[in-house]
């Protein structure tokens, strides 16, 4: 089987300059996570969670893609349909340097929600404030973001698609959100790129980059081409 998932986590978007979930210096740092990223905050605030999420919106306007993701971009370019490219980012930086049928399991960030009809639109880099839905007229709407105690409806993709790797890749991610360790193990082969080493994730895989995404993104082009070729 000669596909190849590459699944990214916040470790993709650091070197652009958006903070990781759990930096001690991050976004996150001066909220509590459960106020901002739950469904229980967000019925309890929700104009504080949707001004967390005009702020980050704000922030994602003024950050560029690096250069893994240019490496990724260019890949699916080059093996189309045999390379399935997913993240648990929100950000559209994948998108920016031009990487097709990006899957977003956790939502995106650009976009909001119609909480009466369900229609999801673009509104860019823009606040919430003043928006109502191009379909029904409402404006009661929403960020289009999973957060905590609700469903990823993407997570059905995730798993039809590891059913069809032979390759699985996985870079920046903690492995504390989605247990890429077990999807390792569904697959033929696997790479594995972190920051720190991680004894217990690594043992899922069968190589492992432990440095910054940037420098293990062309040695892991060259892992695929090499499967690919076999």
């Amino acid at each position: 089987m000669k596909n190849i998932m590459i699944l990214s986590g916040a470790g993709l978007s650091a070197p652009s300059g958006l903070k990781t979930f759990r930096d001690s210096d991050g976004l996150w740092e001066e909220y509590d996570v459960m106020e901002v990223c739950s469904a229980t905050g967000f019925r309890k605030n929700p104009k504080k969670v949707l001004d967390f999420y005009d702020a980050r919106r704000a922030q994602l306007q003024n950050v560029e893609p690096n250069e893994a993701h240019k490496i990724i971009a260019k890949l699916k370019e080059q093996y189309k349909e045999n390379l399935f490219v997913l993240t648990q980012n929100v950000d559209d930086l994948l998108e920016r340097a031009g990487c097709k049928e990006v899957v977003h399991l956790h939502g995106f960030l650009p976009e909001l929600r119609c909480e009466e009809c369900g229609e999801i639109f673009n509104i860019g880099y823009e606040n919430i404030e003043g928006k109502s839905c191009p379909k029904c007229g409402s404006k009661n709407l929403r960020h289009n973001i999973v957060m905590f105690e609700e469903q990823a409806p993407a997570y059905a993709t995730l798993y039809e698609l590891l059913s069809k790797t032979g390759l699985f890749i996985s870079i920046g991610t903690s492995g504390q959100v989605l247990p890429v360790g077990h999807y390792a193990r569904m697959c033929e082969k696997s790479i594995l790129n972190i920051m720190e080493k991680d004894e217990y994730l690594e043992q899922f895989f069968d190589k492992i980059y432990t440095e910054n995404v940037l420098s293990a993104m062309s040695k892991i082009a060259k892992d695929i081409e090499e499967f690919i070729g076999v």
